[in-house]
């Protein structure tokens, strides 16, 4: 299936390794440029970049840190300026604490929520005025399943990742008068290079049990169906949220 990507420009935040550098891989293989976001992992960036373009494709590093508004707003901006336009929005970038309710502090909730929720909320704002002139645009959130079904030790989390779901649902009402699509995709347990091997070795026999499918989630799982979100195929689909989990939602 040809996504008709070529000639668009698509923002990717935290694409510098694993499920977000796959999102960039798969969107630069469709055509479009892609505008990989990072903070610390400016190698990771790099090479996510020099696969892009060993592959035939575009791209461009842009560092910023997403829970600070004037930064993503400078980064956005940079990019319609460098690029001339901006069609696609991916927020990406997370950050995730597994940890008991009462053994929190505040801040520990200020860094979950300005990761999970705020840098949404400003990658949102940011953009949209650039993609709404643009004959369509797309924005896609990702979330962890646990926004949806709740999930014990991720309870701020889930939270913050809650928030972005009603932030998609609002969008998509909103901005569909400027043929701007909304969706979330949302995921079970994707292992990733940061994810703790210790402890899902310890605890796999119990984990797996909760996935229908019997393995966990790769990064590829996931980029496909954001390319295809992104096309032009799914230009009648807004406001949704899509699992990508295994089956893991289905399991009471």
């Amino acid at each position: 299936m040809d996504y008709a990507l070529k000639g668009k420009v698509a923002l990717v935040t935290g694409a510098a390794r694993d499920t977000g550098r796959e999102i960039a891989l798969a969107l630069a293989a469709e055509g479009a440029t892609v505008a990989i976001n990072y903070l610390h992992s400016q190698k990771d960036a790099e090479e996510t970049l020099a696969q892009i373009k060993a592959k035939g494709g575009n791209g461009k590093l842009y560092k910023a840190d997403v829970t600070d508004f004037a930064a993503v707003k400078g980064m956005v901006d940079s990019i319609a300026r460098d690029h001339g336009r901006l069609d696609i929005l991916v927020n990406n970038a997370g950050y995730v604490q597994r940890q008991r309710f009462t053994d929190t502090t505040p801040e520990d909730w200020k860094k979950q929520i300005d990761v999970g929720l705020y840098s949404v909320i400003h990658c949102c704002h940011a953009a949209v005025p650039h993609i709404a002139k643009q004959s369509g645009g797309r924005i896609i959130n990702l979330v962890g399943d646990s926004a949806r079904v709740g999930e014990s030790g991720l309870a701020i989390t889930a939270a913050s990742r809650g928030g972005v779901l009603a932030l998609t649902k609002s969008l998509a009402k909103e901005l569909g008068r400027n043929w701007i699509t909304v969706n979330a995709v949302s995921l079970g347990l994707v292992v990733t290079s940061h994810s703790d091997s210790k402890w899902l070795e310890a605890n796999m026999d119990k984990i797996i049990r909760n996935y229908p499918l019997r393995r966990l989630g790769k990064a590829q799982d996931v980029s496909t169906l954001v390319a295809y979100l992104a096309s032009e195929g799914a230009s009648w689909i807004t406001g949704q949220v899509v699992s990508v989990s295994g089956g893991f939602s289905t399991v009471g």
